[in-house]
């Protein structure tokens, strides 16, 4: 699909991010010769007359939103207001400038945590909308599931083509490490090579460790975005995932192994745990585009770990 990108110019939200870095690399390995990559410096997204001036001065024919305000439990927590309000704007009018622009295809990236909290394990697209989401996240959750209905919508009345997207928790290299604000994996990472550099004996973390997870390598998560905006066209949900479930004890003694910290990992029952369960159903993405994962998640926890461990003194924080 080569001479699919080779004359677009195309946008990506985000693109100086984590997922949205590796999406920028796949395309420039697609011979995309003009890629935007618009810097909240320079174009608050949130702010109408700022998306305008994007579509004006970028001139896109495709648009990958992948930006987001997002982070873990303790961040949404913190800020379920800002997180709601700011991803609502943000999806809700580069969909509609998108529209009156004549955009040719428009590429939203939705959220595993816009999913039911209690949804039957695998989570199918047809669950999406049965039940409320978790309570820590659900503001974020909803806020970016707007996006599905508009899409849904403006592809009904305008014949707009836009997809959404909805990725599991993505890890990797080039990830948020702050532990304030940075999800589960990098966290993890960063608390057990801070234990293991302090020569601590043990270390705490949040809940009871009973939850489960699904993770997503973010060079897999960039391929599948990238395989969408090429073959589907369709108005359904398409989850992106691996289909495998992880506990958050067992993740937290995988990384704790593969950065070599020994003691003895403690848990704070009045932290509280997140959704119960979280894996994906991911047939979907496979049967409308190709898509399947290629990352293992030892593999990718390996890779990422000796990143962290390799670029730790300049590594990425984000603060709200």
């Amino acid at each position: 699909m080569m001479s699919f990108w080779k004359d677009k110019r195309v946008v990506v939200t985000g693109g100086a991010g984590f997922l949205g870095s590796f999406v920028v690399d796949q395309l420039r390995a697609k011979d995309c010769r003009e890629i935007v990559i618009p810097r909240s410096r320079d174009y608050d997204l949130v702010q109408m007359d700022a998306v305008k001036q994007l579509y004006s001065d970028a001139k896109p024919d495709l648009v990958i939103h992948l930006a987001a305000r997002v982070g873990g439990i303790g961040a949404n927590q913190a800020n379920p207001g800002r997180f709601f309000y700011d991803n609502l704007m943000i999806g809700t009018q580069l969909i509609e400038v998108g529209r009156q622009r004549g955009l040719k295809k428009f590429v939203a990236l939705g959220t595993i945590c816009a999913y039911p909290k209690f949804a039957p394990i695998p989570f199918k697209e047809d669950d999406i909308w049965n039940g409320y989401p978790e309570e820590t996240n659900a503001p974020y959750g909803l806020a970016k599931k707007m996006m599905l209905v508009q899409s849904q919508a403006y592809r009904q009345q305008y014949g707009f083509n836009s997809i959404v997207l909805f990725p599991v928790n993505l890890y990797g290299p080039r990830d948020n490490f702050d532990l304030e604000t940075s999800h589960v994996i990098p966290a993890l990472i960063r608390k057990c090579v801070a234990a293991k550099d302090a020569g601590q004996t043990s270390m705490t973390l949040w809940g009871d460790g009973s939850p489960s997870r699904e993770f997503l390598y973010v060079e897999d998560a960039a391929k599948g975005i990238l395989l969408a905006a090429e073959q589907y066209d369709g108005n359904l949900p398409v989850n992106l995932g691996t289909g495998e479930e992880v506990s958050i004890r067992d993740l937290a003694g995988l990384i704790a192994n593969e950065v070599g910290f020994t003691g003895i990992i403690q848990w704070d029952t009045a932290k509280p745990n997140g959704q119960p369960r979280r894996c994906l159903d991911v047939s979907r993405a496979k049967q409308l585009f190709g898509f399947q994962a290629r990352h293992a998640l030892r593999s990718g926890l390996k890779k990422t770990v000796q990143w962290f461990q390799t670029n730790s003194q300049s590594i990425r924080e984000v603060h709200f």
